[in-house]
């Protein structure tokens, strides 16, 4: 994996805080969803908000600003918690292949790119698949197992 790390500045992170409340509320927008991931090395469980994407009845997330945190702490941990507080639920993850991803992201980029612009290795809706499959490489996806 190419390593891309566009990390948030502080507008970005008030905001995630404020979409990772509601969601850990229980109050989806825009199809966000509450994960939670135990940290690679404080152990401690880190909560952020995803936008989960499904596509063929599989269980989807994405991480558009590249190698963050939460990304690496779920591909050691193997496992996330998905869903608000009072309801979530334990799920295996599987990293997809970066030749897998063309048509994940492209569906990603599709309904979430109003949210990810800027931060999806300058891909846009109307990106190539040759253009997709030369950033696929610095954007972790992982599939959700049931």
């Amino acid at each position: 994996m190419t390593v891309r790390y566009d990390e948030p500045n502080g507008a970005a992170r008030a905001v995630n805080t404020l979409f990772r409340w509601l969601a850990e509320a229980g109050v989806s927008v825009a199809g966000t969803r509450a994960l939670q991931v135990r940290g690679r090395k404080s152990g401690k469980r880190r909560t952020v908000v995803v936008n989960v994407l499904t596509v063929d009845g599989r269980d989807y997330v994405v991480s558009p600003r590249g190698n963050t945190q939460w990304a690496r702490n779920a591909r050691v941990a193997g496992a996330v918690e998905v869903g608000p507080r009072w309801r979530r639920r334990e799920r295996r993850i599987a990293e997809v292949a970066d030749d897998a991803k063309t048509d994940l992201l492209r569906r990603y980029l599709d309904r979430w790119f109003w949210e990810v612009k800027g931060h999806v290795g300058g891909l846009t809706p109307r990106s190539g698949d040759d253009e997709i499959r030369a950033v696929a490489p610095t954007i972790p996806v992982f599939e959700m197992l049931p």
